[in-house]
């Protein structure tokens, strides 16, 4: 990717990125196998200073966060994500199959919440989803999570 004459900017609107945030390398090696089927580039970060910093300087249309991504604060995370970049679609993974855990993940600001175990089989419909406008959640969520824009 080229950089502007500012710096601020790396991503032209002709390149597809997409950010990948887990600290687990194992993984996120899996799962950019499957992210660089639908995006020109995957951008892969470890912690949430670096998911922020390259969220700003790469502006790409689509983020994968970890909900496990800090110890403490997976729910903040997404939350100070929303906040800071309202247009980006938010596609959170997570261990939980609890609709509880579900729905506070989408009230944080996710569009989609995909089960980890399910990855290879939701990650990519759950990125056309949001792409489209669209709330996903794992089929295999333990009850079904009652939501008012659900589909929408």
């Amino acid at each position: 990717m080229d950089r502007g004459d500012n710096g601020e900017n790396m991503n032209p609107d002709n390149i597809k990125c997409v950010l990948l945030a887990d600290r687990h390398h194992g993984l996120s090696e899996g799962v950019r196998g499957l992210l660089e089927t639908m995006f020109d580039a995957v951008v892969m970060v470890a912690d949430e200073t670096s998911l922020q910093e390259s969220a700003a300087r790469l502006q790409p249309s689509v983020a994968v966060v970890d909900l496990g991504l800090t110890r403490s604060d997976g729910l903040g995370v997404v939350r100070r994500l929303r906040g800071r970049f309202p247009g980006l679609k938010l596609v959170v993974l997570s261990l939980h199959d609890e609709a509880s855990a579900c729905r506070a993940t989408l009230g944080a600001g996710a569009n989609a919440f995909v089960l980890k175990r399910a990855l290879a089989m939701d990650l990519l419909p759950a990125i056309e989803a949001v792409q489209l406008g669209k709330i996903y959640i794992s089929p295999g969520v333990r009850e079904t999570a009652v939501l008012g824009n659900e589909g929408k």
